[in-house]
């Protein structure tokens, strides 16, 4: 009996491959665990400093070098589809100092052609350590700014003195040397304090807002230092690594920017405020283990990857004083939010770590790959390695210099151009998708379970996304998020009516619902006007709120982890 399991983006050169080991291996159930076996072509890196960029085969042999003249690598390069290269540089002369100030971005073709060479620092803002290319060939920034000492008092802190905190700027490329900036978003436009009520940004209690920064934890110059930037282009979010307060945090990408500087709008409804947070509970004032010690590398796993849409970072003390470890969670995704009972620490508690073979006190990265591998970068020894699932470290190559990142990709990725972005049109309240190989449509950030056309009707009113592939089902694309709304369809999927009756509302804090439907598994999640879940129980007999604050809240019921309806409370006491 031959058994394999492949994942969705397997290409037919990995496929082979499987397929001749097994004529030697015999009958066998292969899984993930059996395919121990190295997966890809090449391996991309750049050390601090240098002048060139290195493509290393599977035998770790360099089959390919990008000289750069005296622009020297800052922290980061990728390889987009086509085999395009881009680069972080260190340039001189920037304002911002330290080791992982940048300042300069560049884009580089398969031939060596500089295409791109821009310049984001002045002595007001200046790049430094990751980027994100987006699938429309935008760039996504981390930056410090610049705040005076007198902004830093306006702002509830205690430190006394200059701050640098960070922003995420995306830029168009214009020209050769030329960027237009299309968005943007700042951590301080989202910090809270509770040391002087007679700031705008006062609130009394830090624990009910994980949503904001607190601005007088771990106070410094430098004061987050994020540094590392990943993008999810199914619920067009962001997500990025704070060093110094040692969490992982998502943001909204589908606001505007004025969205972005405000505490509503986007997908989320939730403008440029964090949608989540892990890693170090008491950042926010809730009880829990700080599990992130010094973080670097915070991404989504794509898809067609297994444990696809978890998020993993490098934990550089994850293990020890002296072990790194590469972590990976499940956050609790709901539709385009993150579930949280107010006043707790944000789930999980668990989480699934690689113990690394080696240490970095800075820097490093990994990459999860299609057969169930996975490639880690022990940055300042120079050391990646490949381990399989069981662990089993079946490649490595020690380089020399401190490469604070290394990249795994297969040939059929970089010497293929990629199909352009699918757009979504309405005609006739049928959705389709600009031509493709293949087709696969998303509502609210989950995947639609047999929309595999180029039209899809929609039933119920959200945001859709289409994700093609080229022609060798080598390259993900995906559209833009389609916001449809048409009355006759229903607000967001249900699996069942209910008819819930909630006595007495408004209340003084003890409320009962009545089922009057035949749903079953009836789970509430109260939630306040701020979105956030401040209660969760199935015991819907009676609920007592006795102890929460007048207001209007959400009370959404769910069955089987579907929204069936939602009633507003009015709490008075």
């Amino acid at each position: 009996m031959l058994n394999i399991k492949v994942t969705e983006q397997m290409n037919l050169k990995t496929l082979k491959k499987t397929l001749f080991k097994s004529l030697f291996i015999g009958t066998i159930l292969f899984s993930y665990d059996a395919l121990a076996q190295q997966w890809g072509d090449y391996t991309l890196y750049s050390t601090t400093g240098s002048t060139s960029s290195y493509l290393l085969d599977t035998n770790g042999t360099v089959v390919k070098t990008w000289t750069h003249g005296t622009a020297k690598t800052a922290y980061s390069c990728y390889l987009m589809p086509g085999g395009y290269l881009w680069r972080g540089v260190a340039k001189s002369g920037n304002s911002f100092t330290g080791g992982p100030i940048a300042g300069q971005i560049q884009k580089w073709d398969w031939n060596g052609n500089l295409l791109w060479d821009f310049v984001y620092s002045t002595t007001e803002y200046c790049t430094h350590h990751d980027f994100c290319v987006l699938p429309n060939g935008n760039v996504l920034l981390i930056s410090y700014e610049s705040k005076t000492a007198a902004q830093v008092t306006a702002a509830g802190c205690t430190f006394n003195g200059i701050m640098w905190p960070d922003k995420v700027v995306e830029v168009k490329p214009t020209g050769a040397t030329t960027g237009e900036v299309v968005w943007e978003w700042k951590i301080w436009d989202h910090i809270v304090q509770d040391k002087d009520a007679s700031k705008a940004n006062y609130q009394s209690s830090i624990v009910n807002h994980p949503e904001l920064l607190n601005v007088n934890y771990k106070t410094a110059k430098d004061w987050i230092h994020m540094n590392g930037i990943d993008y999810n282009p199914i619920l067009d979010q962001i997500a990025v690594s704070s060093h110094n307060i040692n969490e992982w945090y998502i943001i909204d990408h589908s606001t505007t920017t004025a969205e972005a500087a405000s505490h509503s709008g986007g997908n989320s409804g939730k403008g440029g405020d964090f949608l989540y947070r892990w890693g170090n509970p008491a950042a926010y004032g809730a009880a829990g283990t700080a599990v992130l010690n010094v973080t670097h590398d915070a991404h989504w796993i794509p898809e067609g990857v297994p444990n696809a849409g978890r998020l993993v970072g490098f934990n550089n003390k994850g293990v020890s004083s002296t072990k790194s470890s590469v972590d990976q969670i499940e956050a609790p995704v709901n539709g385009y939010n993150y579930d949280i009972t107010l006043g707790s620490a944000y789930e999980p508690s668990t989480y699934t770590r690689h113990a690394c073979n080696g240490y970095t006190s800075n820097a490093g990265s990994s990459d999860q790959l299609p057969n169930g591998n996975m490639l880690v970068c022990i940055a300042l020894s120079g050391y990646i390695y490949e381990i399989d699932p069981a662990g089993t470290s079946i490649w490595s190559k020690t380089v020399s210099g401190a490469s604070q990142q290394a990249h795994r990709y297969e040939k059929c990725y970089t010497d293929n151009e990629p199909p352009a972005i699918p757009v979504i049109t309405n005609n006739a309240n049928i959705l389709s998708s600009t031509t493709a190989t293949t087709y696969q449509w998303y509502l609210n950030g989950k995947k639609i379970d047999g929309a595999t056309s180029a039209n899809y009707t929609p039933t119920f009113n959200g945001v859709y996304v289409v994700r093609i592939t080229d022609s060798k089902g080598c390259i993900y694309r995906y559209s833009q998020g389609y916001k449809y709304t048409e009355g006759s369809v229903g607000i967001m999927p249900v699996k069942n009516k209910s008819s819930f009756t909630l006595n007495p509302n408004p209340t003084h804090g003890r409320f009962t619902l009545s089922n009057t439907g035949t749903i079953e598994n009836i789970e509430i999640k109260i939630s306040d006007v701020y979105g956030r879940t401040v209660l969760q129980t199935k015991n819907y007999d009676t609920i007592d709120m006795s102890n929460f604050s007048n207001g209007m809240y959400s009370v959404n019921i769910y069955s089987d982890n579907y929204l069936t309806g939602t009633i507003k409370l009015n709490l008075i006491k």
